[in-house]
């Protein structure tokens, strides 16, 4: 990371979301987000107690934060969910990245976050898959077609060359040509019937709502299932039906964040390994094929900081980006 030469000559690097597109490729998110999940289990970097918290707006604000200290690396994201933006022709998740210098304390980058979420997120939900889904797994069920099942359905292909069958479940219950189009040539894809149907039909469960209640009857999921759950992310948020955990092998980003605003809040106590310790080896897990594993993802600041490092990176290296004199 690279630090103010002098305050006098103190810069801040601006990138928008423009940049950050053309700054992201699938393939070096999916490497940082497997670093921050490592970095986690080596506990060589550190999250802080994240802030979540409904405002009077209607909207929910919070802050991801954390650091890897032999890095350099230090920042935040301060980012929530404005359901209102819809109506504005905006898009309601929001979020802001940024980079310090642990040895001033002075701001170095500022990043539009939306797109470093949504990447990250898709790329951790590939990661779980990866670990905990039946190798042989054809046929996926996702509730939701907004940006994040797609994100997650895109890592899900590139990762699962098995899989060939996608049911999903729109907000409606219709079909969503958009949705189907994006990804026509990679699977056969079709809206659900049934959504109970669909679960019991699928090796795999992708969950990515806006988590208002459970989506699917706790009969529906069958031995050998693995479900990725996205949505529930605050206090009183779920997707899972009431039991299902207790049945399950639990695997989370975080153990103490999950419990609080994951979906194992429904169930503090089931125990639960924490996926960079599968990376890292530290937890050994086997599954069998009747096996029903749940990751259950919050989302680690070490994620987007580990992105943000590499934009930041990749940014100066290209001359990419505003840089304004910020001195002090």
């Amino acid at each position: 990371m690279t630090s103010p030469t002098a305050p006098a000559d103190a810069q801040l690097l601006l990138l928008d979301k423009h940049q950050v597109d053309a700054l992201l490729s699938p393939d070096d998110v999916l490497q940082a987000v497997r670093e921050a999940f490592v970095l986690h289990s080596e506990r060589e970097g550190r999250v802080f107690p994240v802030v979540r918290e409904p405002l009077s707006t209607g909207g929910v604000f919070g802050i991801k934060s954390g650091d890897v200290q032999a890095q350099g690396l230090l920042g935040f994201k301060a980012a929530g969910f404005w359901p209102a933006n819809r109506q504005r022709g905006g898009e309601p998740h929001q979020a802001t990245i940024l980079l310090i210098d642990p040895a001033t304390g002075r701001p170095l980058c500022v990043i539009d976050g939306n797109a470093v979420t949504t990447v990250r997120t898709g790329a951790a939900g590939g990661l779980g898959l990866q670990r905990l889904a039946r190798p042989d797994s054809a046929r996926l069920c996702v509730f939701g077609t907004g940006v994040q099942a797609q994100i997650q359905l895109d890592f899900a292909l590139r990762l699962l060359p098995s899989l060939r069958e996608v049911l999903y479940v729109g907000v409606d219950g219709q079909r969503n040509a958009a949705f189907e189009a994006r990804f026509a040539q990679r699977c056969s894809i079709a809206p659900a019937e049934d959504r109970n149907a669909a679960v019991a039909q699928s090796d795999i469960v992708i969950t990515a709502t806006p988590g208002g209640g459970a989506l699917f009857d706790l009969q529906a999921v069958q031995p050998g299932t693995h479900l990725n759950c996205v949505g529930a992310d605050t206090r009183g948020k779920r997707e899972l039906p009431e039991g299902l955990l207790q049945r399950v092998r639990l695997v989370v980003d975080d153990r103490t964040q999950a419990s609080q605003i994951g979906e194992t809040q429904w169930a503090p106590d089931t125990a639960s390994i924490e996926l960079g310790d599968l990376l890292t080896g530290k937890a050994p897990f086997e599954r069998t094929a009747a096996d029903i594993t749940v990751f259950d993802m919050t989302g680690l600041a070490l994620q987007d900081l580990t992105v943000a490092r590499l934009l930041h990176q990749r940014a100066e290296a290209t001359g990419t980006g505003t840089c304004l004199a910020w001195p002090w």
